[in-house]
């Protein structure tokens, strides 16, 4: 099985090799005022990945403190210092004793 991720991580590794090296051209990104970026188009691409995570993430954010927030109100008291009291210990089975002579 660790085979098998590890040629699927080979692939996906080629493949983006692959796209990058194929997408070297000048490309330019035109914005407000005349304003004009130019790069290569894998550079522009990968600038528009992370933006986009960036974007997510932060978008996510509020979502994620407010399940923190939930799950720390419905935890056990984490400032409770005193020890958790053991259950019982259960007996163990007594074996029989058997006579060495029989």
């Amino acid at each position: 099985m660790r085979f098998l991720v590890w040629l699927f991580r080979a692939f996906i590794f080629f493949s983006l090799f692959a796209f990058s090296l194929h997408n070297q051209q000048p490309a330019s990104v035109n914005w407000a005022f005349g304003y004009a970026w130019n790069a290569p188009m894998v550079i522009i691409v990968l600038a528009a990945f992370a933006a986009g995570t960036v974007f997510g993430v932060l978008a996510m954010t509020p979502s994620w403190w407010k399940h923190r927030r939930l799950a720390r109100k419905h935890a056990p008291d984490a400032g409770n210092t005193q020890p958790m009291p053991m259950p019982p210990a259960a007996e163990e089975p007594r074996q029989p004793v058997i006579p060495d002579g029989v």
